[in-house]
């Protein structure tokens, strides 16, 4: 008996909760470096503090709660729209579309001023969002079900591994290595890197920079709404999923490097690893470790972890 006891538990913690709070932290580190990703592509390429980046995740999920709802009209439209499947990639092109709309009509204009005006704007715009969907829908969530072919789960032994989360993790490292590919990569992603540096010199090769960072911003919020569409099933679909989320996210994004793509990446998991490991340990922590380690870190590392020192 006092073996299995000591199989069965880690420094006192059943190996089954362990394990589930690892698995809760990397669906939520899932969702940091998916949207601390989006913030970095449009900081780092940008020049942006787009606060607006919570308000536009919780666009796509409310963009892929409106496709699943149109989906059950009727037959022709389940075949056109097709539920959750299609939302993966019209309600991120939604999303990306209203970026380029925001962009274009008020985002543009700030690209030489201080950092502080489009924060300031994004945050007006964040307002504006999740106020017009909170007036239009109230503050209680609307359910989202969870794909038929993505329900149930597999028995590992020492934990059940629902099907839809394991997904989770999964599609989202493969988004955020792709888009690190991209960006890092390809001639694509130096020409974007250039247009930031020198967009002078760029057009000088024919490249239309305004368009590519109309663009750029487009992409980095349609991550945000992709995170939304993976969200909505584990979360209530919320006018304010995205303001819970954003403080959060901003501290990854600040511990990793400000516009670094693989700091992102690598933070938004590990953090999301800790704060799993710190409900179980010492649960009183759980909502401040982030908060602890983002000080600890701009203390000795003023630039984040993976950030560019001057």
């Amino acid at each position: 008996m006092p073996a299995g006891e000591e199989i069965s538990t880690v420094f006192g913690v059943p190996v089954q909760a362990l394990f589930g709070q690892v698995l809760i932290g990397l669906i939520n580190g899932a969702f940091y470096a998916m949207l601390s990703l989006g913030l970095s592509v449009i900081f780092g390429l940008l020049n942006i503090i787009n606060f607006a980046h919570g308000a536009l995740y919780m666009t796509g999920a409310f963009a892929a709660y409106f496709l699943l709802q149109w989906a059950g009209l009727g037959y022709w439209w389940s075949l056109l729209l097709a539920g959750y499947w299609w939302s993966l990639l019209l309600a991120p092109i939604a999303v990306g579309l209203l970026g380029v709309v925001l962009e274009k009509t008020m985002l543009k204009r700030l690209y030489h001023l201080d950092h502080l005006y489009g924060l300031l704007l994004t945050f007006g715009i964040a307002l504006i969002i999740q106020g017009g969907f909170r007036n239009e829908f109230g503050s209680s969530g609307l359910p989202y079900a969870i794909p038929s072919q993505l329900t149930g789960g597999y028995n590992l032994g020492f934990m059940f591994l629902p099907t839809y989360r394991a997904w989770v993790v999964v599609f989202s490292i493969v988004v955020c290595v792709g888009t690190w590919v991209v960006i890092e990569r390809t001639r694509l992603g130096a020409y974007l890197r250039a247009a930031t540096e020198n967009p002078t010199l760029v057009r000088a090769f024919g490249i239309n920079v305004p368009r590519m960072i109309t663009l750029t911003y487009g992409f980095g919020v349609a991550l945000a709404g992709l995170a939304g569409v993976l969200a909505a099933p584990i979360y209530q679909v919320n006018p304010l999923m995205g303001a819970d989320l954003i403080i959060v996210v901003f501290a990854v994004v600040v511990i990793g490097g400000m516009g670094s793509i693989m700091g992102s990446i690598v933070t938004g998991f590990t953090l999301g690893i800790v704060e799993g490991f710190t409900k179980v340990f010492y649960p009183e922590a759980s909502n401040t470790v982030i908060f602890v380690i983002m000080a600890l870190v701009l203390l000795v590392r003023p630039a984040g972890l993976f950030g560019r020192t001057a």
